[in-house]
C-alpha cells in the first residue's frame, strides 16, 4: 500500500470546506462559523467555502452531482492546500458515479473527515492518496467552549509537521459525546461534560505488531463492499484495520455480521491487527468487544492484537489516523505508534 503522501500545512495556506453528504453547515450557520473562525486563529489557516458548501440540505440531497462537483473542483484548484469536511451523513455514497479518480491522483492534498467520509477516503485510496480519518469542521473545530487542546495538538502533529508522529496516547482529560443543540447560539460556549478515560483496551495479544492502516466507518463501509471502490484483497493484507460505528449505535448483532463478511472475504485473517474506536456515548461497549472476539475465535485468531475504545470516530477529542501509514501495537507495552510522518514538505 504505497501511497502518495499530501504536502503538509503551513500557516497562510488556504483551506475548503466541503459538504459532502448532510448540509449541516447550512442549516446551523452560526455553529459553521464558530468553527471556521476556530480554525484560522489556531491554525493560521484561510478558509473558503467550496461553491455549494452552505447550502441547505435539502438541497445538497437532492444534488449529488453539485457535491461531486466541488470535490473535483477542489482538488483541481492548485490554491487550496487541504480539503475538510464539514460533517458526515449517511448518503456521500451517491457522488461516486460522478467523481474522477484521476483529478485526485494528479492533484494530491489532505483530506480529513471521519464518518460517512470514509467514501471519500476510499475514493482518493483508489486514486493511491492518503487521506486523513479524523475531526470535521462542525464537531472538533467548532466544539463547545473552544477547542480541546487533545485535538490541536492532533491537529498540529498530524498535518503540520513531517516529524515521524510516533507513539500516541489516550486522552487523560476524558471524553465526552454529550449532546448539546447545535442550534441552540447560548450553547456555543458551553464546555460538554467530559467522562474519564481509563485508557484503551488491549483487548487481547502478547506481541508486538506492525501494518498498514486502513478502516473507517462500519456503516458506511457497508455501501462501498461489491463497487469498484472496494480495494483488492492486497491492500487489506498485512494492515491494522481501524473500525468504528456511528452515532445510529448499531445493534451488536449487526457488528458481529459485519465482522463474519470480513472473516469471509479473508480481510480478518490477513491483517496483523485491529483496532476500535470509542463507540457513540460507550453505548454497546462490552458488547462489540465481546462479539468482535467472538468472531476472532471462530476464525482462529485468538493471538491477533486488537485494541478498543481508541480515542477515535464519534467520540471526542479524537487522534487522526492517516490511511496506509505503517503503525505498531506493541501489547507487552500497551502502546500504540505511528512508525512514519503522514505528510511531506
Amino acid at each position: 500500500m504505497n501511497l502518495v503522501k499530501p504536502k503538509a500545512l503551513k500557516p497562510g495556506d488556504k483551506v475548503a470546506t466541503i459538504s459532502l453528504s448532510w448540509g449541516g453547515a447550512g442549516e446551523l450557520p452560526e455553529r459553521y462559523e464558530r468553527g471556521k473562525q476556530q480554525l484560522q486563529s489556531i491554525f493560521g489557516v484561510e478558509v473558503v467555502e467550496t461553491k455549494h458548501a452552505l447550502k441547505s440540505a435539502q438541497w445538497l440531497y437532492e444534488n449529488p452531482q453539485a457535491r461531486a462537483q466541488d470535490l473535483m473542483e477542489a482538488f483541481a484548484d492548485p490554491s487550496i492546500k487541504a480539503i475538510i469536511s464539514m460533517i458526515g451523513g449517511d448518503d456521500s455514497c451517491r457522488i461516486l458515479r460522478y467523481v474522477d479518480a484521476e483529478v485526485i491522483k494528479l492533484n494530491p492534498k489532505i483530506v480529513l473527515g471521519f464518518s460517512d467520509s470514509t467514501i471519500t477516503h476510499f475514493l482518493c485510496l483508489k486514486a493511491g492518496l492518503s487521506t486523513f480519518y479524523g475531526t470535521s469542521l462542525l464537531v472538533g473545530f467548532a466544539e463547545n467552549g473552544g477547542m480541546h487542546p487533545y485535538q490541536i495538538d492532533d491537529i498540529k502533529r498530524t498535518l503540520f509537521s513531517t516529524a515521524v508522529i510516533g507513539q500516541l496516547k489516550p486522552n487523560e482529560a476524558g471524553w465526552t459525546s454529550e449532546r448539546l443543540d447545535w442550534s441552540d447560539v447560548s450553547l456555543q460556549n458551553r464546555k460538554r461534560n467530559v467522562e474519564p478515560n481509563p485508557g484503551w483496551n488491549f483487548l487481547q495479544g502478547e506481541t508486538t505488531i506492525q501494518g498498514r492502516l486502513i478502516g473507517g466507518c462500519m456503516e458506511t463501509l457497508e455501501s462501498l463492499k461489491g463497487t469498484e471502490f472496494w480495494p483488492a484483497k492486497e491492500l487489506w493484507t498485512n494492515s491494522i484495520l481501524f473500525f468504528e460505528t456511528s452515532e445510529a449505535k448499531p445493534e451488536p448483532d449487526y457488528f458481529r455480521w459485519w465482522l463474519r463478511n470480513y472473516a469471509e472475504q479473508g480481510i480478518l485473517k490477513s491483517a496483523n491487527g485491529i483496532m476500535l474506536g470509542r463507540p457513540d456515548n460507550n453505548v454497546y461497549v462490552k458488547e462489540y468487544n465481546d462479539e468482535l472476539l467472538k468472531v476472532l475465535r471462530e476464525e482462529g485468531l485468538t493471538a491477533m492484537p486488537v485494541i478498543t475504545e481508541m480515542d477515535f470516530g464519534h467520540t471526542c477529542p479524537v487522534f487522526t489516523i492517516p490511511y496506509g501509514a505503517m503503525a505498531q501495537i506493541d501489547c507487552l507495552s500497551h502502546t500504540f505508534s505511528l512508525l512514519e510522518s503522514s505528510v511531506q514538505d
